[in-house]
């Protein structure tokens, strides 16, 4: 096999292959299906300080190419998670991260601080296409000023990886995502989902109960290829890419693009077993195309 290692700074994956939080619950619910150990890594679902109970019904709907979802964070809390899942999961053998969500900046702070404390969880996903309730609800990863304000609050309690989630709802990603750099993170994630809408003609309204939801799915690869590649040609840290990416050929270009690692997501939903065949499928690229290691294609266009 080639030599599918790859880093994120400090930390060491065993393929550049992880999953997309919100799409792969705690990991347990995929144990059946797939050897979790074989995953360079995979991010739980949203964790919040306090419990949420997430939007009222309808809250995902099927779009042609894609999904729109408007789940809310619905999660029991950052201290039910350290309490009861944690301990479920904390001696598989990969990288586990945990999804950081908040809707302040002590919010953030305080959620960190708790995952801080788990010896098994190496690194959080910083989500700040959260809304900011002191700001009138605007996320905080559209503007500099609070894209900086979160990211250097989090990064003063938090001392292992802090992986940093950024939104493609902005004019420019290159200088949302220099921000995180410049404020202590070790790596950016991107992209989450775009904003998107349904509409059910027969009852004249809105598919979902928000209006609005997350857009995901094949239909966005295009867009997070290009703000990936973007984003990988201003920061000197790791890149990690996502956004309908639904066979190894998808991940592979964004491997070329920049990124050092890839997210699977919605394609969780349709086969459980997709990550393992993605995985299986780089290899097969890098030894059909004589590449020694997966480095080797990283950021080559």
């Amino acid at each position: 096999m080639a030599d599918l290692n790859i880093s994120l700074k400090e930390l060491e994956l065993k393929n550049p292959v992880l999953t997309a939080s919100g799409t792969f619950g705690y990991g347990t619910e995929f144990q059946d299906f797939i050897d979790l150990s074989a995953l360079g890594g995979f991010i739980v679902k949203g964790t919040t300080l306090h419990p949420r109970e997430g939007n009222p019904y309808p809250r995902m709907a099927e779009t042609p190419s894609g999904m729109l979802n408007a789940v809310g964070l619905q999660n029991k809390g950052v201290d039910y998670f350290a309490e009861h899942i944690y301990p479920g999961i904390k001696d598989i053998k990969t990288h586990i991260l945990v999804n950081v969500s908040g809707a302040t900046v002590s919010d953030y702070v305080a959620t960190a601080e708790k995952i801080n404390d788990l010896d098994n969880i190496p690194g959080i996903e910083l989500n700040i296409s959260c809304p900011n309730v002191k700001e009138g609800g605007m996320a905080f990863g559209t503007r500099c000023s609070s894209v900086a304000e979160v990211v250097k609050a989090v990064r003063k309690v938090y001392g292992k990886h802090l992986m940093v989630k950024l939104s493609p709802n902005v004019t420019d990603i290159q200088e949302i995502a220099l921000t995180a750099e410049a404020e202590g993170a070790d790596s950016v994630s991107l992209i989450n989902t775009l904003l998107g809408m349904a509409v059910d003609i027969r009852n004249r309204r809105p598919v979902l109960s928000t209006v609005t939801g997350g857009l995901s799915g094949p239909c966005v690869k295009p867009v997070a290829l290009r703000m990936v590649w973007q984003v990988a040609k201003a920061v000197k840290i790791p890149v990690v890419g996502l956004g309908g990416i639904m066979t190894a050929e998808d991940a592979i270009e964004f491997l070329l693009a920049g990124a050092s690692a890839v997210q699977i997501g919605t394609a969780n939903f349709i086969d459980p077993a997709v990550t393992v065949k993605i995985i299986n499928g780089i290899n097969d690229y890098l030894e059909q195309n004589h590449f020694k290691s997966v480095r080797e294609i990283i950021g080559l266009i």
